[in-house]
């Protein structure tokens, strides 16, 4: 079956190959810590994605902000994808996540998923966000002992995640996926606030994001912001195409659903845009390239 392996290139290989070099029997835990932050002059010198089971199973901790179980979104089925692909290459993974919906699952293919207090931001409704308010993640982390934590950012979650990898000694892998910079130029409106807003967000991400022990930005040009603002460790967890889904098997001609979308003109080209209606999206380019 061909489907999204790519997308579990760097966090089964480069990652877990980062945990296999700093889990030596002889390290304690300080020199562990100290040897898992030297693999920065490492890199991958083979591109080539790794076969599911190359590696023993290992613990995967999963902190994410917001839930990819309710929030719909392809940030969702990024995070949905990588879960399914830990399962079948033999690793065990546990979610922690905040998420105060009615409908919210207690578990995910099986994996088990806690829930911490969080809360929403007056202007975003949408989602919800964490600090970890009573430490609930801590103690999972505790509980589960995990070879490997995988955090979400931006957002908050990622400042408490970055400590408990210090105090657990656990290698920890951050997965970048909208960068700050871009909201703050489209939604911050207010004269002289924007430029502050600018800077302010390039000067503390750094400083956040280079805790990590390898950073993954979700497309090279990402990376190459990132870079630009000083981020290191930082490679590209690449996207992929479930095969199973989207398949030429469903490319079935119906003439009655494109008269319907080409306002009867079904011989014309038609455009079609899926996600949010977000600025930054910059949806309406559309408009000159037509």
């Amino acid at each position: 079956m061909a489907s999204l392996s790519t997308l579990m290139l760097f966090t089964t290989s480069t990652a877990f190959h980062m945990h296999a070099r700093c889990n030596q029997p002889s390290l304690s835990p300080s020199t562990k810590r100290a040897h898992v932050c030297s693999v920065e002059t490492v890199s991958p010198v083979d591109d080539t994605i790794p076969a599911l089971g190359t590696h023993a199973g290992r613990r995967v901790a999963l902190l994410v902000e917001p839930t990819p179980f309710t929030h719909v979104s392809g940030y969702s089925n990024r995070f949905k994808e990588m879960l399914r692909f830990l399962q079948k290459g033999g690793d065990e993974s546990a979610v922690i996540t905040p998420d105060d919906s009615p409908d919210r699952p207690a578990h995910y293919l099986g994996v088990p998923i806690t829930y911490v207090p969080g809360f929403r931001l007056i202007f975003y409704r949408q989602v919800q966000l964490t600090i970890d308010f009573g430490f609930r993640a801590l103690s999972r982390m505790r509980e589960f002992k995990p070879d490997l934590m995988h955090v979400a950012a931006p957002g908050f979650f990622v400042i408490p995640a970055l400590v408990y990898s210090r105090i657990l000694h656990v290698p920890v892998v951050v997965s970048y996926h909208t960068h700050l910079s871009v909201y703050a130029e489209r939604y911050v409106t207010v004269p002289g606030f924007k430029q502050l807003a600018v800077a302010f967000t390039n000067w503390i991400l750094p400083l956040v994001l280079n805790r990590a022990d390898l950073l993954l930005a979700t497309s090279p040009q990402l990376q190459q912001q990132l870079h630009a603002i000083g981020c290191k460790r930082v490679e590209v967890w690449r996207k992929g195409i479930d095969t199973d889904v989207f398949s030429p098997a469903y490319n079935v001609s119906n003439l009655a659903t494109r008269e319907m979308l080409t306002a009867g003109e079904p011989h014309r080209p038609l455009l079609l845009y899926v996600g949010r209606l977000g600025a930054e999206k910059n949806i309406d380019m559309i408009r000159h390239v037509l």
